[in-house]
């Protein structure tokens, strides 16, 4: 991975955009593998894959190089141990109440509850003692609004899918602001491995002692499995881990919301979805909250929140 020297605020940004843009384009696949094999079955596949994947890529690196990341870090495996399983403790649930919220509720109040995540960030670092830059604050209420036009068309009830999407929503929010925490200080490939091997066990636990795999469905549902655990785990959790070690858990908030955008241009463009008026405007504000969290954010250049610089 990238290392911090060279992670400059710009490159964050713009590693966090990807993400979002990848985790968008996501969710067409995400709705594919769900045709075919249940919500706990597709996370441990899925995360089993991105943890095989960077395990792959850290031992190309140590061949290549000689040594590996954790080789020039050996007093932070205790931080990488415990941080990792408490970062795959939280991303397990994140994911599976996403995924068991999503299945009860309608695609606009999934995404726009999700998105919520955007201004609990920063609600829950105040809650530890993190206060986030203003400009941020400021850019994730934007979003925020610009979400709820892209994500709802008319109305809006909390049903059982909606609450469990909105535990998700909090769960989202506390891994960034674990991995703010991690990531500075610790190799980011190590610590993937070890959160994502953590949600995928966990995950495979639930599966073995509540469901039954059929193989065929796993078959049907390779491509998902293969975007998913690839691109949506390995390269852009990945790539959010890295960002994170110059990017304030407020910005990663604003930068990753966009991922309703993303989601809403790939159905309009793969899946023929119409793309109103309405969700025009929600593009338009979810971007001006992003221009606002960059140009006016304090500091020269730093996208930490002021009260870790």
């Amino acid at each position: 991975m990238v290392a911090l020297h060279r992670m400059t605020p710009f490159k964050a940004d713009a590693c966090l955009m990807l993400v979002a843009a990848i985790w968008g384009m996501g969710f067409v696949a995400q709705r594919l593998g769900m045709d075919h094999v249940t919500p706990m079955q597709f996370t441990a596949a899925r995360f089993g894959l991105g943890a095989m994947a960077l395990a792959l890529f850290a031992l190309g690196l140590r061949l290549i190089r000689g040594r590996s990341e954790s080789d020039r870090s050996g007093a932070d495996l205790r931080t990488i141990i415990i941080g990792g399983t408490l970062a795959g403790l939280t991303l397990f649930f994140a994911a599976g109440f996403q995924q068991f919220g999503i299945a009860e509720t309608t695609a606009g109040n999934a995404g726009f509850i999700t998105g919520l995540y955007v201004v609990i960030v920063p609600a829950l670092g105040v809650l530890i003692g993190r206060f986030p830059d203003k400009a941020a604050v400021a850019g994730a209420l934007i979003a925020l609004a610009g979400l709820y036009f892209l994500s709802i068309k008319s109305g809006f009830a909390m049903g059982r899918g909606d609450i469990l999407v909105l535990i998700s929503a909090v769960f989202w929010a506390l891994h960034v602001l674990i991995i703010g925490q991690l990531a500075p200080r610790v190799p980011a490939l190590t610590l993937n491995v070890v959160q994502f091997s953590v949600t995928a066990a966990l995950a495979l636990v639930v599966v073995l002692l509540r469901e039954k795999v059929e193989l065929t469905a796993v078959v049907s549902a390779t491509p998902a499995i293969l975007y998913s655990g690839i691109l949506a785990v390995a390269v852009a959790f990945g790539l959010q881990t890295v960002a994170q070690k110059v990017a304030s858990p407020t910005r990663t908030a604003v930068f990753l919301s966009m991922e309703a955008l993303f989601a809403a241009a790939a159905g309009a463009l793969l899946l023929s979805e119409a793309f109103t008026l309405r969700q025009s405007l929600g593009g338009a504000l979810m971007l001006t909250g992003i221009l606002v969290t960059i140009l006016l954010s304090d500091g020269r250049g730093s996208t930490r929140d002021p009260v870790e610089r």
